[in-house]
C-alpha cells in the first residue's frame, strides 16, 4: 500500500515588485500587474515530500493548488522536480477568498481525493503572511497538525517523525497518519528541475489550457494520460457558494495606503575615521539612529 502525500502549493505575486497598482480598490491583490512565482515556503514543502520519496519507493506526491488557470504552471514546475501529478482548483467564484474561504475549498478538495497519509504546506504565503490556511485545513479535516516543520526524520512503527523549528531551539514530534504539516523556511531548499522530467511533463495541461490551444492533443493524452492535469470547479467540489469568495470571507481590508520611498538627497563621504564619526553623530542627532 503506497504512502500518499498531498502538497498544498500556491502561485503568488512577487512581492519584490510591489508598486502603487499592486492593490485594487476593494482591498484585494491586483495579480494582473505583478509577476507570479511559486510561493517560497511551498517549495520547501515540496522538497520535504521529495525527501520522503527518496527514502520510500511507494510514495506518491500530488500537488494541489487553488488559483486562476495560470496557476497550473506551478503544478508543471512541481512535476519537473519530482511530483507525480497535480490538481488545479479554479473557478471565478473563488475570487477574493480569504484564509477561511480558501481553507474551506482546499479541505473539500482533499476530502474528494480521500486517500492520503500526509498533507504538506508551506508555513505561510508571501502575499498574506498569515500562516493560517494550513492549520485551518487541518481543523476542517479533523486531523492532527504539526507546524514549523524543519526536517523529516523517518518513520517509527508507522508514525512519522519530524523536527520542528522553534524560536529558542527545536523539538522532535511524532504523529500517526493522516497528519497535516506546515514547513518552515529553514527546511531544505527545493531541488532544481530534472531535465528528463521536464521533457516528460512539459506538455502537461489542464482543460482550460487545452481549450486555448489550436492543436489537437486528444491522441497525445490518450497515449500519455499522466499529462492530464485535473481541474476542479466549485461544482466539482460541491461547495457552498456562500462560504467562498468575498461573501464567504469575513476578513475585510479597511484601508490601503501605498508608501513609495523616494530619494530626496544624498551625501558622499570619504572613508576616514573623522568623516565616519561625523556622519554617525549627524544620524544620531537627527534620530535616524538611536
Amino acid at each position: 500500500m503506497s504512502f500518499k502525500i498531498i502538497v498544498l502549493a500556491k502561485q503568488v505575486p512577487d512581492t519584490r515588485n510591489v508598486g502603487k497598482d499592486a492593490m485594487k480598490s476593494d482591498g484585494t491583490v491586483n495579480r494582473a500587474v505583478l509577476p507570479a512565482i511559486f510561493n517560497p515556503e511551498d517549495l520547501n514543502a515540496l522538497e520535504f515530500a521529495l525527501r520522503i520519496k527518496d527514502q520510500r519507493e511507494d510514495v506518491e506526491i500530488t500537488i494541489l493548488t487553488m488559483g486562476p488557470p495560470r496557476a497550473a504552471e506551478i503544478i508543471r514546475e512541481s512535476m519537473y522536480r519530482g511530483a507525480d501529478k497535480g490538481i488545479l482548483i479554479t473557478d471565478r467564484k473563488f475570487a477574493g477568498s480569504d484564509t477561511l474561504a480558501t481553507s474551506y475549498a482546499i479541505s473539500l478538495a482533499i476530502q474528494k481525493i480521500k486517500d492520503y497519509d500526509l498533507v504538506l504546506a508551506g508555513r505561510q504565503a508571501i502575499d498574506g503572511d498569515t500562516a493560517q490556511v494550513g492549520p485551518q485545513v487541518a481543523e476542517k479535516l479533523n486531523i492532527p497538525q504539526i507546524t514549523y516543520a524543519e526536517e523529516f526524520l523517518g518513520f517509527n512503527k508507522g508514525n512519522i517523525q519530524i523536527k520542528r523549528r522553534l524560536e529558542q531551539g527545536v523539538e522532535v514530534l511524532e504523529s500517526a497518519s493522516p497528519v497535516l504539516v506546515t514547513v518552515h523556511s529553514s527546511a531544505y531548499p527545493c531541488r532544481v528541475r530534472n531535465a528528463m522530467r521536464v521533457m516528460k511533463y512539459k506538455y502537461a495541461k489542464t482543460d482550460i489550457e487545452l481549450q486555448e490551444l489550436n492543436e489537437d492533443y486528444i491522441e497525445l493524452f490518450e497515449s500519455r494520460p499522466y499529462l492530464k492535469i485535473q481541474q476542479w470547479s466549485v461544482d466539482d467540489l460541491k461547495a457552498d457558494i456562500s462560504l467562498l469568495g468575498l461573501s464567504g470571507s469575513p476578513t475585510k481590508v479597511k484601508k490601503i495606503e501605498s508608501v513609495v520611498f523616494t530619494q530626496k538627497e544624498s551625501k558622499t563621504i570619504q572613508g576616514s575615521d573623522a568623516e565616519i564619526n561625523k556622519l554617525m553623530k549627524s544620524l544620531i542627532s537627527s534620530h535616524v539612529l538611536g
